[in-house]
């Protein structure tokens, strides 16, 4: 049996993508830069903020000193809108109910910067509390990285092999693995099933309701 769960945050437990893709595509406009869909943004994001605005600019743009401009002005910008659509996926409050009438220990594991994470922790994920809430932080490597993931591994006192690790792309299931976790791959989130698989997922669920009957198993 688990002995505990850490979660991936954005198209995880979160659906943050339309206020991630406003701030973005402000940001790029106002500085004359092609701007994206809801679509291609699936694929941008996923690796952190800063990451997110060098792989938004177009070829040949993403200089450290432009990233350097720029990202300051997103990470000011999405401070005021980052939970203007951002909520829940249907069926995530009723699963965290259930994990905590278990006793389940519960974490989240992010790449987002660690003050955006804890905000959503706090505020839109306020009425469960998670054991450990880990962003981006400087001086650990972020995920597929499995340092931070194990880091919290420790905090939470369990072994790798008792943590399922629950996310929705290869980022995740690439940390999961390297970490020696159980990867299990979300489908409601922003990579597709194929992602998913061709970076280790072991199990997939169509639904909140699949990791308790993973856990239950």
């Amino acid at each position: 049996m688990f002995k505990a769960v850490i979660f991936d945050l954005d198209g995880t437990l979160l659906d943050t993508l339309a206020d991630l893709l406003t701030t973005l595509n402000s940001v790029l406009a106002r500085h004359n830069y092609p701007t994206h869909s809801i679509d291609a943004c699936k694929y941008l994001v996923g690796h952190g903020m800063r990451e997110l605005v060098r792989k938004a600019l177009p070829e040949g743009e993403g200089t450290p000193e432009t990233i350097d401009r720029l990202l300051p002005e997103f990470m000011d910008e999405y401070s005021l809108n980052w939970n203007r659509q951002t909520r829940p996926y249907p069926g995530i409050t009723e699963m965290l109910d259930t994990l905590a009438l278990r006793g389940i220990k519960t974490a989240i594991l992010s790449n987002k910067a660690d003050q955006f994470t804890r905000l959503c922790a706090d505020i839109l994920l306020k009425e469960w509390k998670f054991d450990v809430v880990m962003g981006q932080r400087n001086g650990i490597p972020s995920k597929p990285d499995p340092a931070s993931a194990l880091l919290v591994a420790a905090e939470l006192g369990a072994e790798p092999s008792e943590v399922l690790y629950v996310g929705d792309s290869g980022i995740d299931m690439q940390t999961a693995t390297s970490a020696g976790f159980y990867p299990l791959g979300v489908l409601w989130g922003f990579r597709p099933e194929s992602e998913l698989l061709e970076f280790g997922a072991k199990s997939l669920a169509a639904h909140p309701d699949d990791i308790i009957t993973l856990i239950e198993k």
